[in-house]
């Protein structure tokens, strides 16, 4: 609960988030938490948050305690520990969330993909730090490479799919969690990680057992030409499906050649699901 004497002068009657956070004694991420629950309202201005001093205060004045029953805000809580670089302490959230119920793969898509989606958006906007942003991706690295192990599936696999970030961009933690998610739908996944040129999209497919697709990732902007590139690369050389998917792709990298432009993990996900069993109707 806010101090009285650390709160904000009459003339200030707007805050930004890491005022409101400061105030609060709470982290940036739990004061995101508040405005996109609701429980604080606030002013989208820009790219950022604006929270007038009255709900601030209304706010502190009256905690609300979790109730029997409520739903934990998973993501928020992991968001903060990611920031703050605490492996141990993100690896506990994930161990309570699947306690709770959670199996891995809405680990990924309802805790972890959201957590860093908020720090992506808090980051563009300045209030989360490149330092906390890299601290946030290096755990988040050792994070996938615990969990991957229980995304496995023993058996037959269903054939393989490529993946991996088009040249020019860095992101290789979607890439990851994609193709975790895919194994445990019972692909083979074939994962190239970031920066893909074509050639090696080309030579991992040319030789992958039983090829279902390509799957070309691109999580930052401006990189468009390469997307429409390597796409048209493999549909002329290999003949073979493939997918498209990212926070990055605009409006120019529609027009590559894809059986399926995706805007979400879900998607992906179902895109690959129709391609293989066309795949399987086919033979």
């Amino acid at each position: 609960m806010m101090k009285a004497a650390e709160r904000p002068s009459a003339e200030d009657s707007k805050l930004t988030l890491t005022e409101v956070a400061e105030l609060l004694g709470v982290h940036y991420m739990t004061a995101y938490k508040y405005v996109r629950t609701g429980k604080l309202p606030a002013t989208k201005v820009g790219g950022g948050w604006l929270i007038d001093r009255n709900d601030l205060d209304a706010l502190g004045a009256t905690p609300e305690p979790r109730r029997s029953g409520e739903r934990i805000d998973w993501s928020a809580r992991l968001g903060d520990r990611l920031i703050a670089g605490d492996e141990a302490g993100s690896w506990n959230v994930i161990e309570a969330a699947m306690s709770s119920g959670l199996e891995p793969d809405a680990v990924y898509l309802e805790v972890l993909a959201p957590a860093l989606a908020a720090i992506g958006a808090a980051w563009a906007i300045g209030e989360v730090s490149i330092a906390e942003e890299h601290r946030a991706t290096a755990v988040t690295n050792r994070l996938i490479g615990r969990l991957g192990p229980r995304f496995n599936r023993p058996g037959q696999t269903r054939g393989t799919i490529v993946l991996g970030a088009v040249a020019g961009d860095q992101h290789a933690v979607p890439i990851a969690i994609a193709a975790d998610l895919l194994r445990s739908r019972g692909f083979t996944v074939i994962d190239l990680g970031a920066d893909t040129p074509i050639e090696s999209f080309v030579d991992a497919a040319s030789i992958a057992d039983r090829l279902i697709a390509v799957g070309i990732s691109s999580s930052t902007g401006g990189v468009d030409d390469n997307v429409i590139a390597t796409a048209n690369a493999i549909t002329t050389q290999l003949g073979c499906a493939v997918v498209i998917g990212g926070h990055g792709i605009g409006e120019r990298a529609r027009t590559a050649h894809a059986d399926a432009i995706t805007e979400s993990a879900s998607d992906m996900l179902n895109a690959f699901d129709r391609i293989a069993s066309s795949s399987t109707k086919r033979a």
